[in-house]
């Protein structure tokens, strides 16, 4: 599974193509011709790379790396249920990574016998789903999620894309934070006897979540009600959550599930339907599931996460920009970029490749974003004229949510958006001359986009696909270990020892860690 990155001929041949890349500022650098060519579509999309800084040769080199890396057998393997997620000759989590079989039981489900399994289980999960609406009713109007890190953040991205199809009736809240502040402000306004909280820990043990468990518990009790009939718990099979008489209901994943990849599991299941209607939640996966096989194309032009992974090894290792700036100009998906952060840098944020040995190349990038065009008046300055260059990976749509619009001037505001998503990706590219120094944009800031007529659950589904898949590929081609997150550990456990100290003046956690307690003492 190790990667032949940097000793892959095409690799080299990058290299040699990275000295002089396609000059965007040059005069009809954007012509129709070249726009028309380097685009691909699937699932709805339209993925437009013309402002990339790639040319036929460049493209081909990519391809020819994705074969050499092997990186769409790995795919297949991924989607059969074989052990990805582990290290070579050292202690690992060892296990598959099928978080696409929580939404392979739709058309030509995989055939192999682990994901067909897993789907299984997965089907039966959406069957109790479905049961356990039709059995609340109307009962609640507001389900508070308490999770953290992907168990927040996807489902809470996916749920904001969504949200003008919200039940009437229906409120949706997340808490993630241990800070108190976020459960008191939270639950203001909030009539307890009608809302249904959700747990959600893989583990059953994480820190800020059973914490946050336990002060809403005492809540629920001191308002006079009982938590065990309000409470429902995410969690895998035996963990302390799994209890039957702490919760009304138990809802599974299972540890070939990663926290990050989990949103389309019950983990975002459970609320979304909730909110939306199951037959919503439904078309969410669908849209999820048909990009899951647009990930196993062969051809790299039907293969756009595969697409967006090259172009992003492009820019990260052979043009070495270190960043990327996820924009989409839709404001249904103002937290999406969060969300993408953390799956990104958690998932290819390594040092080392699955043999255990350090690398000696860039991995993962560092990622930002907002929406656009608020970002626009954000930090588009940096991204224009700074000494740094990051590429930029656009997201839009031609057609609004909620179907009511303004004119003003001649033009409507989904217009007006559109307009600026496009200026934005010529201004980056082709840049401005002039014989003030302050007014020279320098271009050949790269960016693509992905296009799509309007954010469904069909395409919000493909998208939160493409984005797993996209950083996926890149794990591969690297030879790294996407799919666990050992960076997260250690703070986890110093924490411990200093919640010790928190809990028994006299023990001692280790000499720094005295340190800020003393500074703490002096606040």
């Amino acid at each position: 599974m190790t990667s032949c990155f940097n000793r892959c001929k095409a690799s080299l041949k990058l290299h040699h193509l990275a000295e002089n890349p396609f000059d965007l500022t040059k005069e009809g650098a954007l012509t129709p011709e070249r726009l028309a060519r380097f685009s691909a579509q699937a699932c709805g999309y339209h993925f437009l790379y013309g402002t990339e800084r790639v040319n036929a040769d460049t493209m081909m080199a990519l391809g020819a790396l994705a074969e050499e890396t092997d990186v769409i057998k790995k795919m297949e393997k991924l989607q059969a249920g074989e052990v990805m997620n582990f290290i070579e000759g050292f202690p690992s989590e060892n296990r598959p990574v099928l978080h696409t079989a929580t939404r392979d039981f739709f058309e030509n489900p995989n055939p192999v016998k682990a994901a067909r399994e897993a789907a299984q289980l997965a089907k039966q999960e959406n069957e109790k789903l479905q049961k356990f609406l039709e059995k609340i009713g109307d009962r609640f109007t507001d389900v508070i999620t308490v999770a953290i890190g992907g168990s927040d953040l996807g489902p809470k991205a996916n749920y904001l894309g969504l949200k003008h199809l919200q039940k009437p009736g229906r409120q949706v809240h997340f808490i993630s934070n241990i800070d108190p502040d976020e459960v008191i402000t939270t639950l203001q306004g909030i009539d307890l006897k009608k809302a249904l909280v959700l747990i959600i820990s893989k583990s059953g043990t994480t820190l800020e979540t059973v914490t946050n468990e336990e002060f809403l518990r005492d809540r629920f009790r001191k308002a006079g009600l009982k938590p065990e009939e309000h409470f429902v718990s995410i969690s895998c099979p035996g963990t302390p959550l799994d209890n039957k008489k702490q919760y009304l209901e138990n809802f599974y994943l299972w540890e070939w599930v990663g926290g990050r990849f989990s949103t389309s599991s019950m983990v975002g299941g459970v609320m979304m339907a909730f909110a939306f209607g199951f037959d919503v939640w439904m078309e969410f996966l669908r849209g999820a599931s048909a990009m899951d096989k647009t990930a196993l194309q062969p051809n790299i032009e039907k293969n756009i996460p595969l697409l967006g992974a090259l172009l992003g090894i492009w820019n990260r290792n052979f043009l070495k920009l270190p960043a990327v700036a996820i924009i989409p100009y839709s404001q249904a998906l103002s937290r999406y970029a969060a969300h993408i952060q953390q799956v990104d840098m958690e998932s290819n944020g390594k040092r080392i490749d699955q043999a255990g040995r350090p690398v000696d190349f860039e991995t993962g990038p560092l990622i930002i974003g907002e929406p656009g065009t608020a970002a626009q008046h954000s930090f588009y300055q940096e991204l224009h004229q700074g000494t740094n260059i990051t590429p930029l990976e656009f997201i839009g749509f031609k057609e609004n949510q909620s179907g009511g619009d303004f004119e003003w001037q001649g033009t409507n505001s989904q217009q007006k958006l559109l307009a600026n998503l496009i200026a934005q990706a010529i201004a980056l590219a082709t840049g401005k001359s002039s014989n003030n120094p302050n007014k020279v944009f320098p271009g050949n800031r790269p960016s693509h986009m992905l296009i799509a007529r309007q954010l469904t659950p069909f395409t919000q589904g493909a998208l939160l696909a493409y984005f797993e898949h996209k950083i996926a590929f890149q794990g591969f081609v690297w030879g790294i270990n996407s799919f666990d997150q050992e960076g997260v550990q250690l703070g986890k456990e110093l924490a411990n020892r200093i919640l010790e100290r928190f809990k028994d003046p006299n023990s001692k956690p280790y000499p720094q860690g005295d340190v800020f307690l003393d500074v703490l003492k002096r606040t």
